[in-house]
């Protein structure tokens, strides 16, 4: 059982999530608001909610516990995540804002005018909805040692809290307790645990006298793992839901790009800052063998309680703000995209728009807490989710990278091209991991890469090109000189 105040901060925190999403309810009246925000956020609203998405408990907890293992290398996986926000910001975002849809899919469809690439609905609603399950589960382990509870009480509390703000008010609900959570990461991260632990390490030198010069090697922890972070990690911050769904709530293309270069600067700063945590804590903690207990041992070691209870609520709403942003994600994906293609495998057609209701928030909501609850249920039976999150991550990168990027940058692809490269590219992934034997291994993300990347090519160019009517719709809407209704496709 944990200490009584840090108890009662985490209490607090935990209620207040609850009230943002009471408050994010009256802000929404339709499902424009529910999934997007109502497309109407402004650079500050969007700069924290976005920083808050991508930095969660594997950026915040993880973060730190390879800095505590590999010293200031330890850093690159949260650059990776920087660097890939960053492009998607400067290159793509604003692109992508003046769509004016609801999902990846959407996007699919729009630009190759082929239903069946609504298929890539399912791969990335099985992507987003175990990445909600693995930050389940991170934050659980936090509340099995402050509140005492077994592993599956902790995954209800914790899960039913995320489900129930996340469904009442949707993504002004999120959007509001991410900006709480991004400003608890900052004190948590900068302002507390940066300073305390480079004051008891002694500052830099003290580090450097104690763990030596190793502790500063930036390729310490490896060139292959650096490059797989930087394809893994940066690759799928340009295409996952649930961050294009956070760019669909920029109230305009500016807003988008510059306000998720912003966050890309902080995500930088924080993935320096939580190294440079973590090899001080080295010099101090010398004997911790789980790096995901870092975190809490720094917290609890170096800093005085209550303190230290902000500090576990900063880890808390890292992992929250994943697990509610790939949550809604999951539901839009879910109803967007493979309801209307299960209708169709089964001949029971597609509602207009691929959506049920025009402003159907009820149904939406309703979505919301279905797969809230199959979350808190798979995080409860499984202990370690890891292997099927990086399948689905493999094959959102292997699979479908290639036909998304490729619409916006290369005229002459075609639907038959973007099908053929989705279907091989994801064939030749979970194929390499069944020879490799090792879903953990890095070829299959590469030789599905390259294989999707060559049939694209070679399909596209073998096919007749993109009709001049499709092709004329979607740049229109990149143009921002077609802007729909919210909920068309």
């Amino acid at each position: 059982m944990g200490k009584p105040l840090d108890i009662a901060i985490i209490v607090v925190y935990l209620a207040a999530m609850l009230a943002f999403g009471f408050w994010g309810k009256t802000r929404t009246k339709d499902s424009a608001d529910f999934l997007v925000a109502g497309r109407r956020l402004g650079p500050a609203l969007y700069t924290g909610t976005m920083a808050a998405v991508v930095l969660g408990g594997a950026s915040t907890v993880g973060g730190i516990g390879l800095g505590y293992k590999y010293g200031i290398s330890g850093m690159w996986l949260v650059v990776a995540i920087a660097a890939g926000l960053l492009a998607l910001s400067l290159f793509f975002a604003g692109r992508i804002q003046r769509l004016r849809v609801y999902t990846v899919a959407q996007m699919l469809r729009l630009r190759y005018g082929v239903d069946a690439t609504s298929t890539s609905g399912v791969v990335m609603a099985a992507y987003t909805l175990m990445l909600s399950v693995t930050s389940t589960i991170a934050y659980a382990t936090v509340f099995n040692v402050l509140f005492g509870t077994n592993r599956t009480v902790s995954v209800i509390i914790g899960g039913a809290i995320v489900m129930l703000y996340s469904s009442i008010g949707g993504m002004w609900s999120i959007t509001l307790t991410d900006m709480v959570q991004f400003v608890l990461k900052t004190i948590g991260i900068f302002v507390l645990l940066l300073p305390f632990a480079l004051h008891r390490a002694g500052g830099f030198a003290g580090i450097r006298e104690r763990a030596g010069d190793a502790a500063f090697d930036l390729g310490a922890i490896g060139t292959a793992t650096i490059i797989t972070y930087f394809v893994v990690y940066s690759f799928g911050m340009l295409i996952g839901q649930d961050i294009w769904q956070r760019v669909f709530t920029a109230r305009s293309p500016g807003v988008a790009k510059w306000g998720g270069a912003t966050a890309a600067v902080y995500c930088l700063l924080y993935g320096v800052a939580g190294a440079v945590i973590g090899m001080a804590a080295s010099t101090f903690l010398p004997d911790i063998e789980a790096k995901d207990d870092v975190y809490a041992q720094i917290a609890e070691t170096i800093l005085p309680v209550g303190i230290s209870g902000l500090a576990l609520a900063a880890a808390v709403a890292a992992m929250m703000s994943t697990a509610s942003g790939a949550l809604i994600a999951t539901a839009t994906v879910a109803r967007t995209d493979v309801k209307p293609l299960l209708r169709r495998v089964i001949g029971h057609g597609e509602p207009e728009n691929g959506r049920d209701g025009v402003d159907d928030v009820h149904g939406d909501r309703l979505y919301v807490v279905v797969l809230g609850v199959l979350v808190i249920v798979i995080a409860a039976l499984l202990n370690d989710v890891v292997a099927a999150l990086t399948i689905a991550y493999d094959i959102l990168v292997g699979g479908l990278l290639v036909a998304i990027l490729g619409g916006f940058v290369w005229k002459r692809a075609t639907g038959a091209g973007a099908l053929w490269s989705m279907a091989v590219g994801t064939v030749v992934t979970l194929g390499t991991m069944a020879v490799v034997g090792d879903v953990l291994a890095n070829e299959p993300i590469y030789y599905g890469l390259a294989a999707s990347l060559i049939v694209y090519v070679v399909a596209s160019l073998l096919t007749p090109p993109t009709p001049a009517n499709v092709l004329q719709v979607w740049n229109d809407r990149l143009a921002g000189r077609d802007q729909p209704s919210p909920v068309s496709a």
